[in-house]
């Protein structure tokens, strides 16, 4: 039976009847099919989003709050539902999915707690004259364009802070990985949200449907997670109407080993930072910069590491990595490393693509890679790391910056000077200094130059779907 789109709280088949297939990534076989939403059926969702959203702009906060909450004990009493439909969908392995639940969940709960907490002010004017009153809005109907990789967090911490601010949101998720966000309408129908302020269309028009509703002068925001190429599209689409955007783009996160570095603590970071999610993630540490007295040490722990990771389907017991999304996607990571290699890099574990079906690609360790190797300027997406080495921190340091993206970075240090530098000096929009696991609900998650601008999470989040208003007293 087709899973149909969400328009509101009523599934309905696409405008023109037309249907997509989801495929498992670890064996290639269809698991459903899901309606493909037409432009019609978006601009069917802006029409409905508008109303929606000025009723729920007047509603109170803590009715915003107790709805929030409502959906993080729903989607709390159906883990297990959600684990396994991002398991089947996208093919990570089953326990990091039931963390994905617990992750993406987080943001329904921390902003529950945020729309009660709205800011605002009210001071004397300086010159005696009257009052300053700021408050805020809700910058109105939102896109929110989500990638396949998180099927559930990456609209979660959209939605909810759109929802607690009091707007109105259009979902599309990606084409691959459908089927959490259509489950995850199901729980916000049984939650009691109100019809039209979210709708949820899974598609294969991608590029139709946001051009068309970002042309719309109803449409007032949109937020995207993906590819830095197709967010600077969205930006210049977005210029005609000085929309409001929010961009989370990509990534080419350094992980910076100093001399003094625990290596144990070191080791089960730097498996977290790279292998989560099998390195299919934006702030996956991609490059390992290390410093070059402790570098073969490091090389050959982190080789034993990657040399233990179980390959397989992700609901199978004991899998530790799972299928990459596409055969395209998997293609194109053997060719970065084919790429390495051939200019001279050296492989120290995987590096080869396995016979049979999915898309697998084994956890790899490359060491010796010139400078000049796409695989150290690219984002990989991957279970691939690369392993450099510096003689001194400053050196080090560069390496790390050395790159157009500016999401997430990670510096390692017992030495409190060491690691307030690395701290200081490591450019990214987020830095984790002696830990590999950075995400929180409660910190504002985003980048620097070309991975984007804004931020989702922490305080900030909420405040990219509100508008300030100035209001002058007498």
């Amino acid at each position: 039976m087709t899973r149909q789109i969400w328009l509101g709280t009523s599934q309905v088949p696409a405008s023109d009847g037309a249907t997509f297939e989801v495929t498992d990534p670890a064996t290639g076989e269809v698991i459903d099919t899901v309606a493909d939403a037409t432009v019609a059926d978006a601009l069917t969702a802006l029409e409905r989003a508008v109303p929606a959203g000025e009723a729920w702009a007047q509603t109170a906060p803590q009715q915003r709050a107790d709805l929030l909450t409502r959906v993080f004990e729903l989607i709390g009493e159906r883990a297990d539902e959600f684990a396994r439909t991002m398991t089947r969908e996208m093919g990570k392995p089953l326990a990091e999915a039931f963390g994905e639940v617990t992750y993406g969940n987080s943001y329904f709960r921390w902003f529950a707690g945020e729309a009660v907490r709205i800011p605002g002010r009210f001071t004397t004017a300086p010159g005696g004259n009257g009052h300053i009153l700021v408050t805020r809005a809700p910058v109105g109907p939102v896109l929110a364009i989500t990638p396949w990789n998180f099927p559930l967090a990456m609209a979660t911490r959209k939605i909810a802070p759109a929802l607690a601010a009091g707007c109105p949101v259009i979902v599309k998720p990606a084409a691959e990985t459908p089927l959490t966000m259509l489950l995850l309408g199901e729980v916000l129908k049984d939650a009691g949200i109100p019809d039209g302020l979210v709708s949820i269309l899974p598609s294969t028009h991608d590029a139709e449907i946001s051009a068309t509703l970002m042309a719309d002068d109803r449409l007032r925001k949109v937020t995207f997670t993906g590819s830095s190429p197709v967010g600077r599209l969205l930006v210049r689409q977005s210029a005609d109407r000085l929309l409001r955007t929010s961009m989370e783009l990509g990534g080419n996160a350094p992980f910076v080993v100093a001399a003094d570095a625990d290596l144990d603590l070191v080791l089960a970071a730097a498996m977290q930072a790279k292998m989560r999610n099998g390195g299919e993630a934006c702030i996956a540490a991609n490059r390992f910069l290390v410093d070059e007295t402790i570098a073969a040490e490091f090389t050959d722990r982190l080789t034993a590491a990657m040399d233990a990771v179980v390959m397989g389907h992700g609901l199978d017991e004991g899998t530790t990595l799972g299928p990459v999304i596409t055969v395209k996607q998997r293609d194109r990571i053997a060719a970065l490393v084919d790429d390495a290699v051939a200019a001279g890099a050296t492989v120290t574990t995987g590096g080869e693509v396995p016979a049979g079906p999915g898309n697998f690609y084994p956890a790899t360790v490359l060491t010796d890679v010139p400078a000049d190797a796409r695989i150290l300027h690219e984002e990989i997406f991957g279970p691939v790391a690369t392993v450099s080495t510096f003689a001194t921190l400053d050196e080090g340091v560069r390496l790390a910056n050395d790159t157009e993206f500016g999401l997430a970075s990670y510096g390692f240090s017992t030495d409190a000077t060491t690691a307030q530098y690395l701290a200081a000096h490591l450019a990214a929009g987020m830095v984790g200094i002696n830990r590999g696991a950075i995400s929180d609900a409660a910190a504002p998650f985003g980048g620097i130059k070309q991975s984007g601008f804004g931020r989702e999470g922490g305080v900030e989040g909420v405040e990219e779907y509100l508008e300030t208003r100035y209001i002058a007293l007498g």
